[in-house]
């Protein structure tokens, strides 16, 4: 049978029709999934997400439905965007809050964006039984329906978040043909688990840093680490980690709150952990992780950096996941965003993220294009690693 034989879908995708939810229960949730096998940031973690209560975003849902299935789907979000947002110069950064306390719209736009404030990435999802060629229309209709219901809701500025370049090219040659311009965004850090054990892994590291971190795993006598599915009695210090650690953040675009924390740790049971760093049982750091059967995610290292940092617990961490991967046998190791550095040093590889945008007025989004090589993110840099 010729391989074209295979390409004719089984669902009609002529069908296909795109609506727009505001509560993620209204989707079925093995549907919603099924479009997106295999990945960690599924329905569960979206609807803890949504409940929240996550400050100045209202979450949306795009799904396109055949015959009473979903065939595709990608969440969204609307919120008020601050262009200097990814500005990677905190004194300017600061100004503009100082400007913003007078005029609050001062750089503010309102953003209607595919995507979530709170994954790693974002991509659509297709039913599996919707053939390569054809998701790039289904696309295309995804997104013609979310700028419908954007355009209805007064937001002028779309964009799309965290894309990755691996993306198929059929696919983002349909963002682009929508008149999206292109930005760099944040990579994603990934390190590979294909070494046996924890020395194979620090054997392929450089010498220096297999020294230094050899002397830091020396500091865990002393540590007591907990993992756990709750937060138990640490619910206030752990949200005062956070709070600790996002302050110190170069980039700060949404602000998490106790419900979401909580929400992911009851909502993913089995999938959702928190690493409790204790010494003298005082919280110093937790460590907010999700996994599937392929990889561990973590999502948010928090640090008292007065207490913790003397106790090297940033590495003890990093080393910690390792071991917990080669127990179970994951493969990759996704550490996020920003921190890159370190991270590389650490052996991690980066994958290239692009965000698209576009402004309804012309004449704005051409001067949105002039600028945006000014406030695109700074490609990380290798070899310059943070002071321990």
């Amino acid at each position: 049978m010729p391989p074209d034989a295979l390409l004719r879908p089984v669902i009609r995708m002529d069908e296909a029709v795109f609506d727009v939810y505001d509560d993620l229960s209204d989707i079925d949730r093995q549907q919603w999934n099924d479009c997106f096998p295999g990945e960690a940031e599924g329905y569960d973690y979206l609807r803890a997400v949504e409940r929240a209560g996550i400050p100045g975003f209202e979450f949306r849902y795009v799904v396109g439905k055949a015959g009473g299935q979903v065939v595709a789907a990608m969440p969204a979000f609307l919120t008020r965007y601050g262009l200097e947002t990814t500005l990677d110069n905190r004194p300017f950064r600061d100004a503009v809050m100082r400007i913003r306390g007078l005029w609050s719209n001062f750089l503010m736009l309102p953003l209607a964006c595919l995507g979530s404030p709170c994954t790693e990435t974002g991509h659509p999802g297709f039913h599996p039984d919707i053939a390569t060629i054809y998701r790039a229309e289904l696309f295309d209709r995804l997104m013609a329906a979310f700028e419908a219901h954007a355009r209805t809701a007064g937001y002028t500025l779309l964009a799309l978040k965290d894309i990755p370049q691996s993306l198929p090219s059929n696919l983002t040659e349909a963002i682009t043909a929508r008149g999206y311009a292109e930005m760099a965004g944040l990579p994603t850090a990934v390190l590979d688990i294909d070494f046996p054990d924890l020395d194979g892994y620090l054997s392929g590291l450089s010498a220096a840093t297999r020294k230094d971190i050899r002397r830091k795993i020396k500091a865990r006598n002393g540590i007591r680490i907990e993992r756990r599915s709750d937060l138990g009695p640490y619910r206030e210090r752990a949200l005062e980690l956070y709070r600790q650690t996002r302050e110190r953040s170069d980039w700060q675009f949404e602000d998490l709150t106790l419900a979401y924390f909580e929400g992911i740790l009851a909502g993913m049971p089995g999938q959702s952990f928190v690493t409790m760093y204790l010494v003298d049982d005082e919280l110093l750091a937790t460590n907010f992780l999700i996994r599937n059967e392929r990889a561990l995610i973590d999502k948010f290292f928090c640090m008292d950096a007065e207490k913790g940092r003397p106790f090297n617990l940033y590495y003890l961490s990093w080393i910690d996941n390792v071991e917990y991967c080669l127990s179970e046998g994951l493969q990759h190791y996704q550490s996020g965003q920003a921190y890159y550095e370190n991270k590389v040093r650490l052996g991690s590889r980066l994958g290239a993220n692009s965000m698209f945008f576009r402004h309804s007025t012309p004449l704005i989004q051409r001067a949105l294009r002039f600028a945006a090589p000014y406030f695109a993110i700074e490609a990380p840099v290798a070899n310059r690693v943070e002071a321990d």
